[in-house]
């Protein structure tokens, strides 16, 4: 058998588009709606829709803006992912499974955390507020892990397409919700009344998860410990011991990710160290280390004591590092390539973390964007995700992931045109409605591809980790867009290869950019070039991710296939 011959052996057969749309009238994939409705409404009322009331009660936007760690959670979820892999919750596994045991269990804590806050007067009662919050932050994290879990268990590789879509579209669902319905209650009713009643629309995933069918059989992959000799006492003091270093590094890891050293900062007391993460332009080095420190202090406390076993070290090896091993080692050989395109895929849409003020300085007014980015704009990702979705079905896994990757820089692109196209709402409505079907398009792929990735045992802890991977790149990078657009704008203006961009705004009507090149001291047309070199740049990212999409396509089909032939040889 040829080369050609065991590719084509091992891929998918096409379906056809028919066939791939009624993967999304299933009952899985309905019943995802609901609960990716579930997912998304805590995650807006605690991380987003919360800032105004806490605003609305007096409180200064320092004391607002601490409360985003409260999503250090959702970067650290793979920590706990393999609690939730190995632990049965009593009574109701037998009656709903393992994983939808976990959701509703999940679900309550949600609930009860959102009634909880919405009990409480921000004013005078700051901290429980912010422990509530902490907690509901926590459980909605953990929920995502058993929904992403229950998700891949409960569907074959060619349906987590359609699966995605439908947790994608549940998702953006419930932000439309809970940033709006909160609102239009709290001016009318009151901000506890309307956190009483958004606590109540929890239900509705309570409703998906009774509804949604039960995953296979779980596997729960022993850990051998009890061989270990070793007196009680020694193994409690051991596990406070490495639980507390979990959570040092936890906060290091988080801190940098979040790119906020504030509460770090508290703990090991002074203000220096906030104050270097935000500094520019090396605070992003100091967030690297910082993240790769906290890494580094996880892996030491979970890493066995040398030379001796202990209860605690055999379980914490093997919980935490199982599941990456399992990968490594089915992926032996394209791992590494893997673990790659995983970081680098979403870069260059992560990095598109300033285009508010970009639409502002190109003279865009605030009614202009919103109804373009809040109404067209969700349609459009909407759209991207259904057609990302249908790719997945009618295509597979690997060609829907380089087309994905396709997607991203061409849509960059397409807001360098905005910006040489002056103040035009046609363009930006293009603009905008490209950006977010291709971003549709290439998170469901994306998606899809990491769900293909996990096995069972592991599922939760594996997919956890895949996404806190992919987001982390992405995070650090886009710290700095603004101060590469500052610097090609300055670039521009004083010579240079940059220089050679200011002509395409040669009929570009001279207000625009005028006030912000004014800000920065450089004329409008070289600030519109340092927006579009930035736009560039982040396109060249994508051209990576494009590369990295084709290495995987050819080898991993390839390195599985030689596997299989292998163990059948065997």
């Amino acid at each position: 058998m040829t080369e050609q011959s065991k590719s084509d052996a091992t891929a998918p057969p096409k379906k056809s588009l028919a066939g791939a749309l009624a993967v999304f009238g299933e009952r899985r994939a309905l019943a995802l709606l609901g609960l990716g409705f579930a997912s998304g409404l805590p995650y807006m009322l605690i991380f987003d829709t919360l800032s105004l009331w806490l605003r609305d009660a007096g409180l200064s936007l320092a004391v607002i803006g601490f409360f985003s760690l409260a999503t250090l959670s959702f970067s650290l979820k793979f920590l706990w992912a393999p609690l939730i892999d190995r632990t049965k919750i009593p009574i109701l596994h037998d009656l709903l499974g393992h994983r939808r045991a976990w959701m509703l269990v999940c679900q309550a804590g949600i609930m009860a955390g959102l009634w909880a806050i919405s009990t409480l007067n921000p004013a005078t009662n700051l901290g429980l507020l912010a422990a509530l919050a902490v907690l509901t932050g926590f459980m909605t994290a953990s929920q995502d892990i058993v929904i992403d879990a229950w998700r891949i268990e409960v569907a074959d590789a060619e349906r987590q397409g359609p699966m995605a879509v439908a947790v994608q579209w549940g998702y953006r669902g419930a932000m439309v919700v809970a940033g709006a319905v909160p609102l239009l209650l709290a001016e009318r009713f009151g901000w506890n009344f309307s956190y009483a009643l958004m606590a109540l629309a929890v239900l509705i995933g309570v409703g998906a998860t009774l509804w949604a069918p039960r995953e296979a059989a779980h596997t729960i992959r022993p850990i051998h410990a009890d061989d270990v000799a070793q007196p009680q006492a020694l193994v409690v003091v051991e596990w406070l011991a490495r639980l507390a270093i979990i959570a040092l590094g936890a906060l290091i890891l988080g801190s940098g990710l979040a790119g906020d050293a504030d509460l770090l900062s508290k703990i090991v007391g002074g203000e220096t160290l906030a104050e270097a993460w935000k500094a520019k332009p090396n605070g992003v080095w100091l967030q690297m280390l910082g993240a790769l420190t906290g890494l580094g202090v996880i892996v030491l406390a979970a890493w066995p004591i040398p030379g001796v076993r202990t209860k605690p070290g055999v379980y914490l090896s093997t919980a935490l590092g199982s599941p990456l091993k399992d990968f490594m080692t089915r992926f032996s050989g394209v791992a590494g390539l893997i673990l790659a395109a995983i970081c680098i895929y979403r870069v260059s849409d992560f990095v598109l973390n300033i285009m508010n003020p970009f639409y502002r300085d190109m003279g865009f007014s605030l009614t202009e964007i919103a109804e373009i980015r809040k109404v067209f704009g969700i349609i459009a990702s909407m759209i991207g995700v259904f057609l990302g979705g249908v790719i997945v079905a009618r295509f597979g896994l690997m060609k829907a992931l380089i087309i994905g990757a396709f997607a991203q820089p061409i849509s960059n692109l397409g807001f360098a045109v905005l910006a040489v196209s002056g103040h035009s709402v046609p363009m930006l409505f293009t603009s905008i409605c490209l950006d977010n079907i291709c971003g549709g398009i290439a998170g469901t792929a994306l998606i899809a591809y990491m769900s293909s990735l996990t096995t069972a045992g592991f599922t939760a802890t594996q997919y956890a980790l895949f996404t806190s991977l992919y987001a982390l790149p992405g995070k650090l990078v886009a710290s700095q867009s603004g101060r590469i657009v500052e610097a090609s704008a300055a670039a521009a203006e004083h010579g240079g290869p940059m220089a050679a961009l200011k002509g395409l705004f040669a009929r570009t009507p001279p207000e625009t950019f005028a006030a912000a090149g004014a800000k920065l001291g450089v004329s409008g047309q070289a600030m519109g070039a340092g927006y579009v070199a930035f736009f560039i740049y982040t396109a060249l990212i994508g051209v990576a991710a494009i590369v990295l999409s084709f290495m995987v396509a050819a080898r991993q089909p390839k390195v599985q296939a030689a596997k299989a032939a292998a163990e059948a040889a065997a």
